[in-house]
């Protein structure tokens, strides 16, 4: 198996490209799943996701942020406590984030892209396994905007370590994400965008067994996230 390690800036197509994001869109997305969304649009850009709302997708809900912060006019922020409480039974989501759907959009044209975190890390490591992929590339987003990114570089050497047939205890990878430049802010004296609970969420391994697996939708100009359930 041949597997690399690079940041947000050298997001690239690939053979097989696993977008990591911990803190917070791709542990968010797999709870839109369990809160019932018929469908996940990534987008890189928040006005394009306002122009799919105003334009081919009136009904759809807008998620994401910018720098953390929920965006104004946005139906939900990118926190997995709030998605956790919140009915998305049959709702298209446009999701836009400032690192986790940039990767997903710089990725476009490889042969299978994955979006991943803690809380699906063995489901992604088996569809890999499944797919008898060779060569992956983990794109390590938190590594972007002056960052550090170790939650996402821990989550990505756990699935690595997976992947070469190995089992190791998780809570070494678990402890480098609170003290990570991006887990720092969930202190209980954090910003008010970033709420303990989001930390304790996105540590929970392999708490959804299914992959997302991400395709382009030419025709919105978006990726799609597509559930691969691990049976």
């Amino acid at each position: 198996m041949d597997v690399r390690f690079v940041d947000l800036d050298q997001a690239a197509p690939d053979e097989a490209v696993v977008v990591i994001d911990v803190l917070r869109a791709f542990t968010v997305q797999p709870w839109m799943v369990a809160r019932g969304a018929a469908r996940i649009l990534g987008v890189a850009e928040a006005d394009h996701a306002v122009a799919l709302r105003d334009g081919p997708l009136p009904d759809a809900l807008l998620a994401g942020e910018y720098g953390g912060r929920p965006l104004p006019g946005f139906d939900l922020g990118n926190s997995p406590t709030e998605v956790a409480a919140t009915d998305l039974t049959g709702v298209t989501l446009v999701h836009r984030t400032s690192a986790g759907t940039q990767g997903l959009a710089r990725t476009v044209g490889s042969g299978i892209v994955l979006a991943a975190s803690f809380v699906n890390a063995g489901a992604t490591a088996t569809v890999l396994q499944r797919r008898g992929t060779q060569r992956v590339t983990f794109v390590v987003t938190g590594a972007s905007l002056g960052r550090d990114g170790d939650e996402d570089l821990a989550a990505a050497e756990l699935i690595a370590a997976r992947l070469r047939g190995e089992d190791p205890d998780p809570a070494s990878y678990l402890a480098r994400v609170a003290p990570s430049d991006a887990g720092r802010n969930f202190a209980p004296d954090g910003p008010d965008w970033a709420p303990p609970g989001d930390l304790a969420l996105a540590c929970e391994v392999d708490r959804f067994v299914l992959g997302l697996e991400v395709t382009p939708v030419p025709d919105l100009d978006a990726v799609e996230s597509r559930v691969v359930r691990i049976d």
